[in-house]
């Protein structure tokens, strides 16, 4: 008699899921994209997960979580005197005012990621080196942009790629939108998850990894009216 099989036993690997982790949408005040615009967006980069990552609040995420054709990761970048930092899977705004390390502390006591936007760009309000490296040293950091659409290939990219390497971090990837056609741009393919904690294993498994392209093109200024974020 042949020996009973253990296939059942073993774990197949699922589908990847598509997931922009660094998109803005008109509650951000600098881009104008609506709901409707996302949505659309969205479906055409067959975008599975996006992070909604607005400056300086979180409620254009909440509001928009299961009203698109994808799921909502609810996001923050948060502006400090030293530069931007990103909470993921947030639950409250993080209020204005605060530095880096005090960002971080207030991402993790709500259960989310600390993710480092645009490193080593010098064109953009990226972190200062000494508290990048602060941070990293202190193990007050999730995970690092190592392609955002609106920084051109070269030393910033290899960069942040080697600074990822050097401190163990997980590689992430985003479109860093503001218009819609930017939307998917530069995303992360990984295994599905279903919170913070599981995202971020799924962006350490092998599977993971950072796809997408350079674009930033000029934006070209036309008179809008776009709905009031305000409640």
């Amino acid at each position: 008699m042949a020996p009973p099989s253990n296939r059942s036993a073993t774990r197949r690997p699922g589908p990847l899921v598509r997931v922009d982790m660094h998109v803005h949408t008109m509650w951000s005040g600098d881009s104008t994209t609506t709901p409707e615009e996302l949505a659309e967006a969205v479906a055409r980069a067959s975008l599975d997960v996006v992070c909604i990552t607005d400056h300086h609040t979180i409620a254009g995420a909440q509001e928009l979580a299961g009203r698109l054709p994808c799921r909502v990761v609810v996001g923050q970048e948060c502006r400090t005197a030293a530069g931007e930092l990103i909470g993921l899977f947030l639950s409250a705004r993080v209020p204005p005012g605060l530095s880096p390390a005090q960002v971080a502390e207030v991402v993790h006591d709500q259960g989310g990621l600390v993710y480092v936007p645009h490193p080593f760009d010098p064109h953009r309000h990226r972190l200062r080196d000494e508290e990048l490296s602060g941070l990293a040293s202190s193990g007050a950091l999730d995970a690092v942009e190592v392609l955002n659409a609106k920084t051109p290939p070269g030393g910033c990219r290899r960069e942040a790629a080697s600074f990822a390497q050097r401190w163990g971090l997980p590689a992430g990837a985003g479109s860093d939108a503001h218009v819609p056609a930017a939307i998917g741009a530069a995303c992360v393919e990984m295994e599905d998850f279903h919170d913070a904690r599981s995202f971020l294993a799924a962006l350490r498994s092998p599977r993971a990894s950072v796809t997408g392209r350079h674009f930033d093109p000029p934006r070209r200024w036309a008179p809008r009216v776009v709905p009031s974020t305000r409640s």
